[in-house]
């Protein structure tokens, strides 16, 4: 009896310290969650320096970690700050009124006074829609100026993130798979279930931000050098919008491209409106649907709506992360009910089958 509440006690108390760990570096979640997705995808790119330079687990490490800043890390700072400088000049263009929104969609609106008729068959206003997306358009640009203004702010805060992430990474590229061994002999789920849901964890992390977000980058550099061609002012900013709204499926970069060409008809530049629609269809379109098998694969793709689903919820609920965080807890969620139904799905008789009641030495 005693040996019991000894044991009840030491475990209330492992998830009490736990939960305090887990609230302690709350703060720091955004560096740690980028550091392991670092490590899970250049983990390979450290495996192939072990093998032809032999077991130098920091020297193979740090040279993976260059490469990762090399080609990861300050493209996607100098990408960002880019887009926070184009953010600030729209934003105070906005202000000055030498971009008016409005104007713009009242341009459309003579020049198709169809969409205004089509649009009232579903008692849509079009004067409620013009001034929606009027707020929309200057949200956005308040919000990139609020962004830039914050991290001029807290320029410490945002380098000290930036550090640790780096610096966590070295530590999981070098030592990330004794961490995952230690894990599996830790967690009382059976190993053979821990293995797998740790592989569809690396899975998915891979898939998301290798795949999706390489396609979004190539989506948005297609798009945005068709506008610069074009002579579309603000082409580096419509760009990454483009890559931003290419995470999403049955969104896509259509939905910047497309109200800009139907502009260019407005304002009677028909044969840029056509170029860009082409363009748009054939060469944006479509390097989703090759590219996409290529880098993430058939069988680790979820359905289009799930994915959906679970990255809008994603930024809800983790911001900026979420659009990995969303569909990796998606994943891990059919994961464990595949778990479920494929180990207690055909059990009738109301009982824990062999398998699951077993040790995890014995799984």
């Amino acid at each position: 009896m005693y040996a019991k509440l000894e044991t009840r006690t030491f475990l209330a108390m492992l998830v009490g310290v736990s939960i305090a760990f887990a609230l302690l570096m709350k703060p720091f979640f955004g560096p740690i969650f980028w550091a392991i997705a670092i490590a899970l995808i250049f983990y390979p790119v450290n495996q192939w320096l072990t093998r032809r330079m032999g077991d130098r687990p920091n020297i193979n490490a740090m040279i993976t970690l260059l490469v990762c800043i090399i080609i990861v890390v300050i493209p996607v700072l100098g990408l960002g700050a880019a887009l926070i400088t184009e953010g600030m000049g729209l934003y105070q263009k906005i202000q000055s009124g030498e971009i008016r929104p409005g104007e713009y969609i009242d341009q459309v609106n003579r020049s198709f006074p169809a969409i205004q008729a089509f649009l009232g068959q579903f008692d849509i206003s079009f004067g409620e829609l013009r001034d929606r997306v009027v707020s929309v358009f200057v949200g956005g640009s308040q919000f990139l100026a609020k962004q830039a203004l914050g991290i001029g702010q807290n320029t410490f805060q945002f380098f000290l993130g930036l550090a640790l992430m780096v610096y966590l990474a070295f530590f999981l590229i070098r030592d990330g798979q004794k961490l995952v061994e230690l894990l599996i002999k830790a967690l009382p789920l059976g190993d053979e279930r821990e293995r797998l849901l740790f592989a569809k964890f690396a899975e998915v992390t891979r898939a998301t931000v290798k795949g999706n977000l390489l396609i979004a980058i190539i989506q948005g550099a297609l798009g945005g050098v068709i506008f610069w061609i074009l002579g579309i002012s603000g082409a580096l900013l419509w760009g990454v919008v483009m890559a931003i709204f290419s995470l999403l499926p049955a969104v896509g970069a259509a939905i910047v491209w497309i109200p800009a060409a139907v502009y260019l008809a407005a304002i009677g530049d028909v044969v840029p409106a056509v170029i860009l629609t082409v363009y748009g269809m054939v060469v944006i379109g479509l390097a989703d649907n090759l590219l996409r098998p290529i880098l993430v694969g058939r069988d680790t793709k979820m359905p289009d709506y799930l994915v959906l689903l679970s990255t809008l919820g994603g930024l809800v609920m983790f911001g900026i992360n979420g659009f990995v965080m969303g569909p990796l807890v998606a994943a891990l969620f059919m994961a464990f009910w595949g778990i479920f139904i494929r180990e207690f799905g055909n059990d009738t008789t109301g009982n824990m089958p062999e398998r699951a009641t077993g040790s995890a030495k014995d799984d």
